[in-house]
């Protein structure tokens, strides 16, 4: 059951407040990158207690908990803590709007509900595939007894004798369900889809703390998420219908960092595929990422040299203070010195805070992939979108491949291809802001590119 706390309101306040704000409450959250249409569910139980749900429509997911709602005065307070959101609003219009605050990683998103379920226009997403499906879906689950967690995934397995080649799909950074959801759009389930269709069999699964995994997210690293991929190799490894000598990983974004980590110290993993892969260290990557993004927005070279400076202040924080306390208290009291005049208020300040002092960024943040890269001698295919922004295809796509002609590797192959962005959507300059505006969800150039070279690498028999 969600909490709910009263502020120092009286009896009445309380109950007309409680009474007003049980109900349906639509509104858009302009991220920047996208616009979410959110509905938010409040209910007033029996005895009082006010309890909520909310919907993030465009990425169909819906009855998600919100778990902390406080009342004070016609103030409206909220936590969702499976995606690290805070909301503070308060009751408008005679308490026919909501009106304030998302905060979320760091940034702070002014927002307004309006009472009721608006309908609002689902964006197209062509490549979705509809049932029947010409092979089989099985939801499963199993266990990474090291860490306690109980991973919930789907595996597609071909309609074809098997057994079968198997991939395992690894999403990047930040809390995943098995389709990694994002924007409205489901690329790992276009991706599955497609591979299954070819003979090859995909397991996707819920990332530790998302979806119907349990376990706790927010305290992970990029090596715990590593773990929970070796759980799902067990996994297949227990099965009659999986090919034992022919299990690959396919890991996007953060998840091409985790798919060498498993390689280097695996001797059931025969394939790799690289899709948006990191080949610098996570400050690398934030200078580069924050760099390309000043550039779109028409930053001036002053301006872009600024900003990585004031990262470079904050990561050297992280780096010299283990001290987590300590390092917050640091980090806050520069990031008010850098934002003095921007009007920055102190709960976007805090959300910045607690976004990069954690154990996940902090792991991230000094990780050097190319230590894993060397020690993988299986083949590797390494994918990059030409206008990717956030993970810059010259500055990682050079240093992966050198990471594994340094090892020794024998077999592997590095392409950039014209046109996609970071999702490897065909795109016209990569902007975040054409994610969620783009149909496509996967290139089918790269959907093609990736079944053939599994194919190659394995079976070398292509089912239609």
């Amino acid at each position: 059951m969600n909490k709910f706390k009263n502020g120092a309101t009286s009896d009445s306040e309380k109950e007309n407040t409680t009474n007003l704000i049980a109900s349906d409450w639509s509104g858009i959250l302009d991220i920047g990158i996208a616009q979410m249409a959110i509905v938010l569910h409040f209910k007033k139980e029996s005895d009082g207690i006010l309890n909520g749900t909310f919907d993030y429509l465009q990425e169909k997911m819906y009855g998600l908990m919100i778990d902390l709602i406080t009342l004070d005065g016609e103030s409206l307070k909220f936590e969702i803590k499976i995606f690290s959101v805070k909301f503070e609003g308060n009751l408008i219009k005679n308490g026919s709007e909501i009106s304030g605050h998302w905060i979320q990683y760091g940034k702070l998103f002014p927002i307004t509900f309006e009472k009721g379920i608006k309908s609002f226009e689902a964006p197209s997403r062509p490549q979705e595939p509809k049932k029947p499906y010409p092979y089989t879906e099985e939801f499963v689950s199993y266990t990474n007894p090291t860490a306690n967690v109980n991973l919930s995934g789907t595996l597609t397995l071909p309609s074809s004798p098997g057994p079968f080649p198997v991939a395992i799909l690894i999403a990047g950074a930040g809390q995943s369900d098995r389709d990694a959801t994002m924007l409205g759009h489901k690329p790992f389930w276009i991706l599955a889809d497609h591979l299954t269709r070819q003979g090859i069999a995909v397991l996707r699964f819920d990332k530790r703390g998302c979806g119907k995994s349990t376990g706790n997210f927010n305290t992970a690293t990029t090596q715990d998420f590593a773990e929970d991929v070796r759980a799902g190799i067990e996994y297949l490894k227990s099965r009659n219908d999986i090919n034992l000598k022919q299990i690959g990983l396919i890991g996007h974004s953060e998840g091409g960092i985790i798919a060498p980590m498993v390689a280097a110290n695996s001797h059931d993993i025969v394939f790799i595929v690289l899709m948006a892969a990191c080949g610098v260290n996570g400050e690398e990557i934030m200078y580069g990422w924050g760099a390309s993004v000043e550039r779109a927005n028409g930053s001036t070279q002053e301006a872009i040299d600024k900003d990585r400076q004031q990262k470079k202040e904050r990561f050297l924080i992280l780096k010299k203070e283990p001290d987590f306390d300590k390092a917050a208290k640091q980090l806050r009291e520069v990031i008010e010195v850098q934002k003095q005049g921007e009007n920055c208020g102190s709960e976007a300040i805090d959300a910045e805070v607690n976004y990069m002092n954690t154990r996940w960024f902090r792991y991230f943040l000094t990780y050097d992939p190319a230590t894993a890269l060397r020690q993988v001698k299986i083949p590797v295919l390494a994918l990059n979108g030409e206008l990717d922004q956030q993970i810059l295809p010259k500055e990682n796509l050079p240093i992966i491949s050198k990471a594994l002609e340094d090892g020794g590797n024998k077999d592997y192959s590095i392409v950039e291809l014209p046109k996609l962005n970071h999702l490897f959507q065909t795109c016209h300059d990569g902007s975040f802001g054409e994610y969620a505006k783009i149909e496509e969800t996967v290139s089918p150039i790269v959907l093609n590119l990736i079944a053939e070279w599994i194919l190659e690498k394995t079976t070398n028999v292509k089912h239609n």
